[in-house]
């Protein structure tokens, strides 16, 4: 009787993450990507390119100069590198390529905190800012499709993440979960109405509402999962830019993706205690959107966490398909269910290319993120501050996300 109590209760929480990103994923499938048009554009709004740098002095110099390839008028935008525990010397050398550096310093650093230093020292010329990492780079027309996306009555937008390099297994992994998510909770969810996530960097807001909000903002870890929600709550829902793309460098080793997965696992698990309440409150005012960036995708195991649940569930209730009052062959609908949600958002060259280094390197990926379930305490206080050292683009699947 127990066994099948823990089964229900297991099998109804599973196939609820499942079902929840199936619809989703199936959802941006059918949906076609929307073409930003920006030929006819006469007005183009000031904005300003917010990029934090802690400690990103190897990469830092790079990035700021490639924002010079953009093909929006240069009088109309301005870089502006946050620099936090940057060496002396590669401030000089920002200052001297025309950079804004603006230096801030924390007895414990956090993004919010330099944004926020930032907004009280620029001036409130700009109409939009775009905050951006300190290794991403831009799409050459990225600025133009969000002036046009402003222009078109969009205060907030998350441009489209994708891998910067692809140049090991877990970067590899890392490209895949990126397409994933932005399939699944960004585009997937526009198309069936909803809000889109933001990602923490590629977003691009009016420049008085993200100041304002930044200021209620003293997070330390997943920043972002409370921006969204104050967006929402202020009646703003976040538009997906999908054709807007800022390349992002993935991490290439077990132990980077160990300490930004444990950063990651644990903001969102805070934050679904933190809102717990206010999501529900929300959902009974009919604030669905709120709700579900609050408590549905907080509540969601992460994908290779649900993929290893999954997984093994199925293959107990196999041997144990005798004593359980839930059939086998529900049990393996959900975990077909949940491979398809996965399958569905990734490009036919990965297939050909890709497929057989994700698997390789899934099976360590996975174990690593079960891991992190007894790792949490903490996390979300600290600062746990990712690496970066690719300068260049080196991703063979940029033509086929594209398409």
């Amino acid at each position: 009787m127990l066994l099948n109590f823990v089964a229900i209760a297991l099998f109804a929480y599973l196939a609820s993450c499942i079902v929840f990103n199936f619809i989703l994923s199936l959802a941006g499938r059918v949906t076609r990507q929307r073409k930003t048009d920006y030929t006819d554009t006469k007005e183009f709004s000031r904005i300003a390119i917010l990029v934090p740098a802690y400690k990103e002095d190897s990469i830092i110099l790079s990035t700021a100069r490639s924002y010079a390839a953009q093909t929006y008028p240069s009088t109309r935008y301005e870089v502006v590198v946050i620099a936090d525990s940057l060496q002396p010397a590669t401030i000089r050398q920002l200052i001297a390529a025309g950079t804004r550096v603006i230096e801030v310093a924390f007895e414990k650093s956090t993004k919010a905190k330099s944004l926020n230093a930032a907004f009280a020292q620029l001036e409130e010329d700009f109409d939009i800012a775009l905050i951006c990492d300190a290794d991403n780079v831009l799409g050459p027309d990225f600025l133009l499709k969000v002036n046009a996306a402003y222009r078109n009555g969009e205060h907030a937008i998350q441009g489209r993440r994708v891998a910067k390099n692809m140049d090991s297994s877990f970067a590899v992994l890392d490209a895949v979960n990126e397409i994933i998510a932005n399939h699944i909770y960004r585009k997937g969810a526009n198309a069936l109405g909803l809000s889109s996530s933001v990602i923490g960097s590629g977003m691009a807001f009016d420049f008085k509402l993200i100041k304002g909000i930044l200021n209620e903002i003293q997070a330390t870890g997943g920043f972002d999962k409370v921006l969204q929600l104050l967006l929402i709550e202020k009646g703003y829902s976040i538009y997906y830019l999908e054709d807007a793309c800022i390349y992002d460098e993935k991490v290439d080793n077990p132990n980077t993706f160990e300490n930004q997965r444990r950063r990651w696992v644990s903001s969102q698990f805070v934050y679904l205690a933190t809102y717990w309440k206010k999501g529900w409150k929300q959902l009974w005012k009919g604030n669905f959107n709120y709700f579900n960036l609050a408590i549905c995708q907080n509540i969601l195991l992460p994908r290779m966490i649900l993929l290893a649940a999954v997984t093994l569930s199925t293959v107990a209730a196999w041997f144990l398909q005798e004593w359980l009052w839930i059939p086998f062959a529900y049990w393996l609908l959900i975990w077909v269910l949940n491979i398809l949600s996965l399958l569905l958002p990734l490009p036919a060259v990965f297939y050909t290319r890709y497929f057989f280094t994700a698997v390789a390197g899934l099976p360590r990926a996975v174990y690593i993120m079960v891991a992190l379930v007894f790792k949490l305490k903490g996390a979300n206080k600290t600062f746990i501050h990712t690496q970066h050292t690719k300068t260049e683009i080196d991703n063979p699947l940029l033509d086929a996300a594209r398409k």
